[in-house]
């Protein structure tokens, strides 16, 4: 039997893709992305412009940010843990290349890597290249979707600073605009 996990929210017509490392076993419990209190995505999403009205964390804000914002979420590997440190190499492997498939598949107009380590990770793993990443647009595309980095939201990361997240997440929804636009 498999082990419990957060269900992917993916499909066709999303503007955003949020990937990360992978589900907490915190967030498998409470059911939803981003589920521990000090985790600053939801604060910096009600504030960047990136939603179209702030939403309270929770299982109904998933289904309203996919259905209404048309953001999706999944992660790299969909095993939870307690930290990403437990996760091994046959995960990384494993869920990178299903990650890829996915992404070739639903083709969102942006893979939204939540961290430069859960991109580099990708980058090694399903795109076999290693190299420094830093937040922003990234120069790889998979097929039509363009990808972007905005650093992990944890509490626990203290590159992730509430001011300077709220900056990235700004750049995340100018970057959207102007993607549209082409589009």
């Amino acid at each position: 039997m498999a082990e419990p996990t957060l269900r992917d929210r993916i499909g066709p017509g999303l503007d955003l893709l949020s990937i990360g490392i992978n589900p907490s076993v915190y967030s498998v419990e409470k059911g939803f992305n981003f589920a521990r209190p000090g985790n600053r995505f939801w604060p910096a999403a009600n504030t960047s412009g990136l939603l179209i009205e702030p939403v309270e964390p929770g299982p109904a804000a998933m289904r309203i940010l996919f259905k209404r914002d048309r953001i999706g979420f999944t992660d790299i590997v969909k095993r939870p843990t307690h930290t990403a440190i437990e996760l091994n190499e046959a995960d990384y492997r494993r869920g990178a290349r299903a990650l890829l498939r996915k992404i070739e598949r639903h083709e969102p107009l942006i893979a939204w890597f939540q961290g430069t380590s859960a991109y580099a990770k990708f980058l090694e793993y399903a795109l076999e290249s290693r190299r420094k990443v830093a937040a922003g647009e990234q120069a790889e595309r998979i097929g039509r979707t363009c990808i972007f980095v905005t650093p992990n939201p944890s509490g626990a990361n203290p590159a992730a600073n509430p001011k300077a997240l709220l900056e990235h997440f700004r750049a995340l929804v100018e970057f959207r605009k102007t993607l549209r636009r082409v589009r």
